[in-house]
């Protein structure tokens, strides 16, 4: 199959200009090299455009969005192969409850991202395309035939939607129809395959991954300190990821902070609620928080840190979670310490710390900072070459080999 030929239109629930990177940015970003991809951005509903229209990401869009029209943007780190979209709004409708007046704004909003999708295709004649939903079950979970004809309806699953209380209303059911209703589907971990494979008989697992020519660069060369960090004299613990209460466990994280009083615990991502106040974690003299980072920033704060850490719950959610940070520390050669969250973080054992317990996650830290050596840095490095996104492109492109044939268009 020549997969360079084809084009990609990929809907995803992660905007490109998110303050932090994301799976299909990651996608994107190796699939630009040999094809073409619409990314197709979650649309803001009315309510989202209205109470953020102060934001720059909203204000810059506000003429279409108040006339109800689509745009293309362009991504300006990304090459000339990648055509953003950015939809109308949507109707807000997750408060309503399930029953006929939730179904008929759904199908309003459906169709609505539908037909912009059409217009996409007819603006750009395509005639030989995949369809790529990345965890949207919301909107166009799948193209329907024959008013579209993809060569494949693929659906990503990236996390357990029955788990958060906001996509646990709807999302989790949409998903399940989302998954059925696909052609191929693909999960990013172990726990996700078990749990989604009665709905799909082709359910591939396609697990997160790193680009390793932005994260490396933390081994190559002497990088300046950030701003935040560089009038730290200690030795530092450091975690990047979004800080949320769904996946970090928060007591934990506070007391590695009153643990190690001699080291500053420094956490780089967006703070997505004030829970963490909560816990007094804002009040902890050594524990940073650096707000969200773009991805390209990343190795400036992780040369930096003498170890770096996997701090999640161990519940429900966390055990079908495959996180992006993994390999973006290994990339960097850092000392990993992590709860024992799920199946897939066990994978690493040889690689990383895996603490039992919130003593033992306190005390590995001292043992990676102290075991570290460039020996152990070069196997950390080796284990990420095997989980790229370069890789994880070509298992995709072996996935869709297997059933593009098997298609009645």
């Amino acid at each position: 199959m020549d997969y360079k030929n084809k084009d990609i239109i990929y809907f995803t629930l992660f905007p490109w200009d998110n303050a932090y990177s994301s799976v299909s940015l990651s996608f994107t970003r190796e699939f630009v090299k040999n094809n073409r991809v619409f990314y197709i951005n979650h649309p803001y509903t009315w309510k989202d455009f209205l109470t953020q229209r102060a934001d720059p990401k909203v204000a810059k869009r506000s003429g279409d969005m108040w006339r109800g029209k689509m745009r293309y943007e362009t991504i300006p780190e990304l090459s000339e192969n990648v055509i953003a979209v950015h939809p109308p709004n949507t109707l807000p409708i997750n408060f309503l409850p399930e029953g006929k007046i939730y179904d008929s704004l759904f199908e309003r909003n459906n169709r609505l991202i539908l037909n912009v999708i059409k217009q996409v295709v007819e603006d750009y004649d395509l005639k030989d395309y995949i369809y790529f939903n990345c965890f949207n079950p919301y909107y166009a979970p799948y193209l329907p035939r024959p008013e579209f004809q993809p060569t494949l309806n693929i659906y990503q699953c990236i996390d357990d939607m029955r788990e958060e209380e906001y996509t646990a209303k709807h999302g989790a059911r949409l998903e399940e129809k989302a998954i059925a209703g696909a052609d191929v589907a693909v999960v990013t971990s172990h726990r996700l395959w078990e749990l989604k494979k009665h709905l799909q008989a082709n359910l591939y697992k396609l697990h997160n991954a790193v680009d390793k020519k932005i994260f490396e660069v933390a081994l190559e060369k002497e990088l300046p300190r950030p701003e935040e960090i560089k009038d730290i004299k200690t030795k530092i613990i450091g975690f990047t990821g979004n800080i949320n209460e769904y996946r970090l466990n928060y007591p934990l994280i506070k007391a590695v902070a009153e643990g190690h009083p001699d080291k500053t615990l420094v956490m780089v991502g967006p703070l997505n609620s004030e829970d963490y106040k909560e816990h007094g974690l804002d009040k902890v003299e050594n524990i940073i928080f650096t707000g969200g980072k773009h991805i390209t920033e990343l190795p400036n704060y992780l040369q930096h840190f003498d170890c770096t850490i996997i701090p999640f719950l161990c519940n429900t959610l966390t055990s079908s979670v495959y996180p992006l940070k993994i390999n973006e520390y290994l990339s960097a050669g850092k000392a990993v310490i992590s709860t024992n969250f799920s199946v897939d973080i066990r994978g690493f054992a040889d690689d990383i710390y895996i603490a039992e317990d919130e003593a033992e996650f306190i005390e590995l830290i001292d043992k990676a900072i102290d075991e570290n050596s460039e020996q152990r840095i070069a196997a950390r490095s080796a284990t990420a070459d095997t989980n790229t996104w370069e890789a994880r492109v070509r298992e995709f492109w072996e996935i869709v080999g297997k059933h593009v044939e098997e298609v009645e268009v």
